[in-house]
């Protein structure tokens, strides 16, 4: 099977969407993460501005080899690796068939990474990234990018695989994408800070049924403390929806609700407090994405969104909310705009198209955008 994608052209054995229908046999192409690779590209751009010293690139599971092509036709190093030699088969075919250069190598993505240094290190993994993010932070020199697909355990459906993957208590919330994000970015800050490096999200964002974050890395270790202390709880009432955050790796949760005294107050943690992108970084990467790009108006959209998004570290649903007051929901500009009217910050989420912040406690809410 042929496919062009990002102006190159590669041949391909099998399309599929992995996280729907499942990893099956053989090197599979993902045409659902077209979206994520156009952001990679984007941001690949974004970050050579940047970091113009910046060459190297690892695809550390290449599959077809697809995002190493679309790396190595912006002029980056490439390096990419797998350890199905029918994957490094095709993903060497692919990139001859484009006249790019790259080294692809039948490798275990740790021991290469233990063995080897790169400028940008790129995990997309199936599943959890969190077995190969050691040898990630302990020998990459700028960026790490990671895609994760357990979205289930991330936001804590699977509530048990959550706990054992991260470390962490994920609890499944109506914000349960962003749970999700906060849950991955704590971990991998935590991994991070093992090695006296800060990893900083630098470009965030939920799509569909994988989180992708992209983390700049700093190698003195007051960076990486500063990092820790950006990490924290949140307290999340199941009764009225209310929820408070709470800095630093000792939780003190309530008995009870602080708005309406019930005792159904879970807590979820340790998480990602502090922002999730970089806002000009976030808005260099929109500028970097062109109409040849096969998701480029929705790459545009959530970059839009994501750079104006407040930095408040839960999302509320607007749905979700109205019917737990049992009103009918209005149009979501109008309940932004009631909502700074009343004198508060509000904007849309990068989430979902009913997902939106707000400095507003759930009552300040409500009262707010009461017909």
């Amino acid at each position: 099977m042929r496919v062009t994608e990002g102006g190159v052209e590669f041949e391909v054995s099998d399309a599929r969407d992995g996280a729907s229908e499942g990893r099956g046999e053989g090197v599979f192409y993902n045409p659902t993460q077209e979206l994520n690779r156009d952001v990679t590209v984007a941001v690949l751009r974004a970050y050579r501005e940047r970091e113009p010293r910046a060459e190297t690139y690892l695809d550390a599971m290449t599959a077809s080899g697809v995002r190493a092509l679309r790396a190595a036709g912006e002029g980056w190093d490439v390096t990419a690796a797998d350890t199905d030699p029918d994957a490094v088969s095709l993903a060497r075919e692919n990139l001859a068939r484009n006249d790019l250069s790259g080294s692809v190598v039948e490798r275990d993505a740790n021991v290469l990474m233990h063995d080897s240094t790169f400028d940008v290190i790129d995990l997309d993994p199936f599943g959890t990234p969190i077995p190969f993010a050691d040898a990630a932070f302990a020998n990459a020199r700028d960026l790490v990018a990671v895609t994760a697909t357990d979205t289930a355990p991330l936001c804590g459906a699977h509530f048990e695989s959550g706990v054992r993957s991260y470390s962490a208590v994920p609890r499944n919330t109506d914000y349960h994408p962003e749970m999700g994000l906060r849950i991955l970015l704590s971990a991998l800050v935590r991994t991070a800070a093992r090695y006296d490096t800060a990893a900083r999200p630098i470009c965030s964002h939920v799509s569909r049924h994988y989180v992708r974050t992209y983390l700049e890395l700093d190698g003195r270790a007051t960076k990486a403390d500063e990092c820790i202390d950006e990490l924290g709880y949140v307290h999340h009432c199941e009764d009225c929806l209310t929820r408070e955050a709470e800095w630093g790796l000792v939780p003190r949760p309530p008995e009870t609700c602080p708005a309406c005294g019930g005792n159904r107050v879970v807590t979820a943690g340790p998480l990602w407090l502090g922002t999730i992108r970089e806002r000009d970084f976030v808005a260099a990467v929109r500028d970097h994405v062109d109409d040849d790009m096969g998701e480029a108006a929705r790459a545009r959209r959530l970059l839009e969104t994501l750079e104006i998004e407040l930095d408040e570290p839960t999302h509320y649903d607007q749905h979700r909310l109205c019917k737990e007051w049992t009103r009918s929901a209005p149009a979501m500009d109008d309940f932004l705009a009631d909502l700074r009217d009343a004198g508060y910050a509000a904007s849309r989420a990068h989430y979902h198209g009913t997902a939106f912040k707000t400095d507003a406690s759930v009552a300040e809410i409500r009262d707010a955008t009461s017909e």
